[in-house]
C-alpha cells in the first residue's frame, strides 16, 4: 500500500509538534492535523497564559513590600483585567505563529480539521481521507465539570483566561495544582477567593510537608479554603451572581465559579474503535515503552496517555517517537526524575521522591528540612516564609528528593534536578560553594538531620 505520509500526527500541541518537526528533519514525510489552535493546551489555555497571570498577580504583594524599602505609593494601584487579558491573547497569537513557522519551515503539512479514524492507517478529515504508515495521537486532555444542577454556569480553566470581567468574589473548585495556581492568581488580583475541595489537604500527590505549608501560606495570604466540601448545586441569581450550595448546607454567593477538578484524555472524537485502539479503564490510551498502542503502527504521547501530564514530558515523549521511528538511539524518559513546578503562591519546586514515597522504598532516609523567613521579607514586613527539604538515602548518600515552597522555587529546582539526574550525593551538595545571600544556598548548607524515616527507621 502506498501511503500519503510516513507519519501523521493528530494534535499540534507540544508533544505532537516536537515529534512532527524532528521526524521531518530526519527525512520523513509528515503532516499534522489540528482542529483548534497550534501549541495545544500549554500555549493557549495552560502554562503560558497561567504564568503571565501569575506574574500579574504578584505585583500586588510587591507594591505592599516596597514600603519597607522606602517607596511611597501615593494612591492605590489600579488593575485593569481587560488589559491583562488582551495583552495575554496577543502574546498567545504570536506564539501560535511561531508554532506554525516551526512546522512549515520543516516542510510539515498542517491540516485544519477534526481527525477521525477509518482504519489503522487512515483518518478522515472533512471530506478527505489521509493515509499514513505511522500515526501519532497527541490530542492531549480536556477539562471536565461535575454533573450537578447548574453546572452550565461553571467555567473551566479554558474559559477563565477569556472572562469578560473579573468578579469581586470567586470560587475555585478542586485542590490540585491548577486549582491552587488559579486561587493564587485571583487572590493576588484582589478577588475574594474561595477554594472548595473535597479532600483533607490540597495538592494530593505532593510531599505532605509541602502540602501543609502551602495550605497555611495560602490562607495567610487571604485565600479561604473549604476542606471536605463539594458544590451540590449552582443557581444563577437575578443580578447575575451565582449561589453555590455546599454539601454541608453552607452557601456562597460569587461572581464566577471555576472548576479545576481534573482533565480527561481527549479521545472521543477520534473514533478509535475503527482503528482497534484500546483504552485503559481510566480512559487514557494504553501504550508500551515505545509509546505504541495495541496497534503497532499507532502511537500516543502526552496527556492523552495519562502519565506525567507536563509539557516538557510530552516533548521528550514526542522526541523519543521521532527518533525511534526515523533516527537512532532514542533516549527514554526518566519518569522517576522529573523536576516539577507549581506556580501557586508560594511557588513549589520539586524533583525526585516525596518523604512518604522515600520512607516506603528505602530502609533509612535522612530528612533535612529548613523553614525560614527569606531576607527580602525582613524589611518588607511580609509574614511569608520558605520551606526547603532534602531527602538522602542513608546507605548510598544519594539525594533522592528535593522540595521547595517559596519565591523562585521553580527556577531553583531546575538546577537541583540536573544534579540529581547526575546522581549527586549529599556530600556533593555539601562540597558545593554557596551563593550568598540567597535562599538557594540552603540546599548546600543543610547540615542537621531533622529526622530519619524508612522501612527500618
Amino acid at each position: 500500500m502506498n501511503f500519503d505520509y510516513d507519519l501523521l500526527v493528530i494534535g499540534a500541541g507540544s508533544g505532537g509538534v516536537r515529534a512532527a518537526r524532528v521526524s521531518a528533519q530526519l527525512g520523513a514525510k509528515v503532516a499534522v492535523v489540528e482542529s483548534r489552535y497550534l501549541g495545544g493546551t500549554c500555549v493557549n489555555v495552560g502554562c503560558v497564559p497561567k504564568k503571565l497571570f501569575v506574574y500579574a498577580s504578584e505585583y500586588s504583594q510587591s507594591f505592599k513590600d516596597s514600603a519597607g524599602y522606602g517607596y511611597t505609593v501615593d494612591e492605590k494601584p489600579r488593575f485593569d483585567w481587560a488589559v491583562l487579558r488582551d495583552n495575554k491573547t496577543t502574546e498567545i497569537e504570536r506564539l501560535n505563529g511561531i508554532y506554525r513557522n516551526i512546522l512549515e519551515n520543516n516542510h510539515v503539512r498542517i491540516i485544519n480539521g477534526h481527525a477521525c479514524f477509518k482504519s489503522a492507517h487512515e483518518v478522515q478529515v472533512g471530506d478527505q481521507t489521509i493515509s499514513a504508515r505511522n500515526i501519532l495521537i497527541a490530542t492531549g486532555s480536556w477539562p471536565f465539570k461535575p454533573a450537578i444542577p447548574g453546572n452550565e454556569h461553571i467555567l473551566t480553566s479554558n474559559e477563565f483566561f477569556y472572562m469578560d470581567k473579573l468578579p469581586e468574589r470567586m470560587i475555585v473548585v478542586g485542590g490540585g495544582y491548577i486549582a491552587v495556581e488559579f486561587a493564587g492568581i485571583l487572590n493576588g488580583l484582589g478577588v475574594e477567593t474561595h477554594i472548595v475541595y473535597r479532600g483533607e489537604t490540597i495538592l494530593r500527590g505532593f510531599d505532605n510537608g509541602v502540602r501543609a505549608f502551602v495550605s497555611d501560606e495560602l490562607q495567610t495570604s487571604g485565600v479561604r479554603i473549604h476542606y471536605h466540601s463539594t458544590i451540590e448545586q449552582v443557581d444563577k441569581q437575578d443580578d447575575g451572581s451565582l449561589l453555590a450550595t455546599l454539601n454541608n448546607g453552607e452557601t456562597l454567593t460569587v461572581g464566577e465559579i471555576i472548576c479545576a477538578t481534573g482533565r480527561k484524555a481527549l479521545v472521543d472524537p477520534l473514533n478509535l474503535d475503527a482503528a482497534g485502539v484500546q483504552l485503559s479503564h481510566h480512559g487514557n490510551i494504553d501504550v508500551n515503552d515505545q509509546y505504541q498502542t495495541n496497534i503497532p503502527n499507532i502511537y500516543a504521547v502526552g496527556d492523552v496517555i495519562g502519565r506525567a501530564q507536563l509539557t516538557p514530558v510530552a516533548i521528550k515523549e514526542g522526541m523519543f517517537v521521532a527518533q525511534n521511528l526515523f533516527g537512532e538511539n532514542p533516549k527514554p524518559v526518566n519518569y522517576s526524575m522529573i523536576p516539577t513546578a507549581v506556580f501557586c503562591q508560594p511557588n513549589i519546586g520539586t524533583v525526585g521522591l516525596t518523604e512518604e514515597q522515600a520512607a516506603a522504598q528505602y530502609d533509612a532516609v535522612e530528612v533535612y528540612e529548613a523553614k525560614f523567613r527569606p531576607m527580602k521579607n525582613t524589611l518588607s514586613g511580609s509574614p511569608h516564609k520558605v520551606l526547603m527539604k532534602m531527602l538522602v538515602d542513608a546507605e548510598t548518600r544519594k539525594v533522592i528528593g528535593c522540595h521547595m515552597a517559596g519565591n523562585d522555587a521553580g527556577e531553583i529546582i531546575q538546577g537541583i534536578g540536573v544534579a540529581m539526574q547526575a546522581g549527586a550525593t549529599k556530600e556533593d551538595f555539601d562540597n558545593t560553594v554557596a551563593i550568598h545571600p540567597t535562599a538557594a544556598e540552603e540546599f548546600v548548607t543543610m547540615s542537621t538531620v531533622s529526622r530519619i524515616v524508612g522501612r527500618k527507621a
